[in-house]
This record gives C-alpha cells, sequence and structure tokens, in this order.
C-alpha cells in the first residue's frame, strides 16, 4: 500500500530537434494514440495525480486526459520574443513548482509510450523511504525517477538540459527492479519510431495467430 501520494510530472515542452521526421515526435502515432498521449494513459492508470508540462502547441492533445490545472503550458518565447529555455530540468522545475504540496515526483519524459503503470507504482513506493529512486530492468537505469518531497528546493532550481543528473549523483539513489523494457524505451529519432512500430507490429501479429 502506498503511503505517500507523488504526482507523476510528463514532460512534453522539448523541441525533440533529434527528430527529422514531419511535426513533432510526440504527436507521432502509436497504435490507438500518440506518443505522448499513450504516455499520459499509462501514467494515468496508477490513479496518481499526473501533471503534463508542454509546449502550447501540444498541449491540445492531451487537453482532454487531464484537467486543466493539471497541464502545465510552456511559452516557447520569452516576452522578448526569444526561445524559451525548454530545457528538461526547465520542465522538471515548472512541474514541480505548481505541485509543490505533493509527497515527491515521479519524472518521466513524453516519449515512453511502453511505460508500465506498475512500475511507476513500484517507484512511487520506493521513495517513501529513499530520497531518490529509479526504475531500472536487467540492471540498466531506466524513467521514471523518483524524488522524495525533501528535494523540492532542489527541483525548482533545476534548469537547462542536464534534468536532474545532478541529484542522482548527490543523493543515494535507489534502483527498483522491474520487469518492465518500456523503462529503457523512448524515441529520439525516426529510426527509433519505425523500430517501435515494427515490434508493435509483430506483437499484434503474433497474438492474432
Amino acid at each position: 500500500m502506498i503511503k505517500r501520494r507523488p504526482v507523476v510530472v510528463v514532460l512534453a515542452a522539448g523541441r525533440g530537434q533529434r527528430f527529422r521526421g514531419t511535426g513533432h515526435k510526440l504527436e507521432q502515432r502509436l497504435g490507438g494514440g500518440t506518443l505522448l498521449s499513450r504516455t499520459v494513459a499509462h501514467a494515468l492508470e496508477t490513479k496518481l495525480r499526473v501533471v503534463v508540462v508542454s509546449s502550447e502547441k501540444l498541449a491540445p492533445m492531451v487537453s482532454n486526459l487531464v484537467a486543466a490545472s493539471d497541464l502545465i503550458k510552456v511559452p516557447e518565447l520569452t516576452s522578448r520574443g526569444r526561445p524559451n529555455p525548454l530545457g528538461m530540468g526547465f520542465s522538471i522545475a515548472a512541474g514541480v513548482a505548481a505541485t509543490g504540496d505533493a509527497e515527491g515526483w515521479l519524472i518521466v519524459p513524453g516519449d515512453m509510450p511502453l511505460l508500465q503503470p506498475a512500475t511507476l507504482l513500484a517507484v512511487a513506493e520506493a521513495i517513501e523511504q529513499y530520497p531518490v529512486a529509479f526504475a531500472q530492468y536487467r540492471g540498466q537505469r531506466g524513467h521514471p525517477v523518483g524524488f522524495s518531497a525533501e528535494l523540492y528546493s532542489e527541483l525548482v532550481a533545476l534548469e537547462g538540459d542536464e534534468g536532474a543528473r545532478r541529484l542522482l549523483a548527490r543523493y543515494p539513489a535507489q534502483p527498483v527492479e522491474v520487469d518492465d523494457a518500456g523503462v529503457l524505451v523512448d524515441v529520439d529519432t525516426v529510426e527509433d519510431l519505425a523500430r517501435l512500430r515494427g515490434e508493435q507490429a509483430r506483437e499484434t501479429l503474433g497474438s492474432s495467430r
């Protein structure tokens, strides 16, 4: 039984510059939804509160999945018309700052559509005892990464593209071994997407036989 109820923060404000296909990578279709909508849907299955930090352009994709108060829209341009610093650290800080009363946070990149609800719950349970915990599959570190409430001030100070790596280096991080290869599967390139679609097609074909 999970006593502490962390918030799942789904990161969807990045520009996805390594993806060279048509449109943003999070808009790409996989199965019955987009990469982002599938990631968010799996997070919602945990019954934990889910907050999405999104660019204004991508926000409509999940506006029907989460409450308006749980959709944090980050402007792509500053008040001076310059690009906003939409790195992972900036997005984590925005999501944590908007949920300051949470009892911890699980950080999930928006391009991880195979990540299973049970994995999120396992990491949520771990941060009842540890300041930092992360999912791993067969010894390989993946997502989500969980942070307890005591790290609030350091999380809201993150910026740039470094994400939370320096916190992982500073605090003892508890690995949570899970039977979920989805903790390692993200989509950065067109090739990643093609490979994932191929795997999904083979699974569908196999199950129909």
